[in-house]
């Protein structure tokens, strides 16, 4: 039998409880990763949901909105996979503050948790791995197709999109020389528990969205999944800097 793709690695996956994260977490199990998966709530049914499907994992919690959060996100994975860096990091955990996230609405609060979550999380888990990250390593952050057009109805969310991708490119030119890729995958409207009412809540919405993209279906998590899982393997061990439309052809 061949061996997985991913055998002997280790990924953390952050915000993976469900939806796009958790696809990210049982495709890389089925890839032969032992998988990290971080969650506010529900990582432990991620969890057991690799461990059913024959992989291993263990859960981890921590609100990243703090940089202590983050410490005790990056210490507990430490205590818990041997003192080391993962050899995959996947920044999928982000928040929106639809419908508030617009110029008139938005308040300093939710304007500052946008910035810490989908922003400054990024930037310090890769920075308390740093040392560690072997030889090789993968980053993939998580963006959004938001971060290409002018969307004045979640305007923060879209800027903190913009803002990965710009951090994206610079870790990529910090870590080439140690072999490290770093990309961003850029998801459109993806059909997951947070956006079936809200955007896709009617046969009129899920025409309007499908409608909308070059191949005339909305995106499921696994199309996501994969892109990041071909990210972190071998093949596209020459892609760094990268931001990949994960959106079908949306709005070509």
């Amino acid at each position: 039998m061949a061996e997985k793709p991913l055998s002997g690695k280790i990924a953390l996956v952050t915000g993976a409880s469900r939806g796009i994260g958790q696809a990210i977490a049982l495709r890389l199990a089925r890839d032969g990763a032992r998988l990290a998966v971080h969650g506010s709530k529900g990582a432990e049914e991620t969890a057991r949901a690799v461990e059913k499907a024959g992989g291993k994992a263990v859960s981890l919690a921590g609100e990243l909105s703090t940089l202590t959060g983050v410490d005790a996100l990056a210490a507990a994975f430490k205590r818990q996979l041997g003192q080391r860096a993962p050899d995959f990091l996947v920044n999928n955990a982000g928040i929106q503050a639809s419908p508030n996230d617009t110029l008139e609405r938005l308040g300093e609060a939710d304007f500052d948790r946008l910035i810490a979550i989908n922003v400054k999380a990024p930037f310090f888990l890769v920075q308390r791995f740093l040392a560690d990250f072997p030889q090789g390593g993968r980053v993939v952050n998580l963006s959004s197709q938001l971060s290409q057009i002018a969307f004045p109805e979640q305007i923060v969310y879209s800027a903190t999109k913009a803002a990965i991708n710009s951090l994206t490119k610079s870790l990529a030119k910090e870590l080439g020389p140690r072999g490290i890729t770093v990309n961003a995958v850029g998801p459109g409207i993806i059909e997951t528990d947070m956006t079936r009412d809200r955007l896709l809540g009617t046969e009129q919405m899920r025409a309007f969205v499908a409608g909308n993209t070059a191949l005339k279906r909305i995106g499921k998590p696994d199309d996501i999944s994969d892109i990041v899982a071909f990210l972190l393997s071998d093949d596209a061990r020459w892609v760094t800097g990268a931001y990949i439309p994960g959106g079908g052809g949306a709005r070509l």
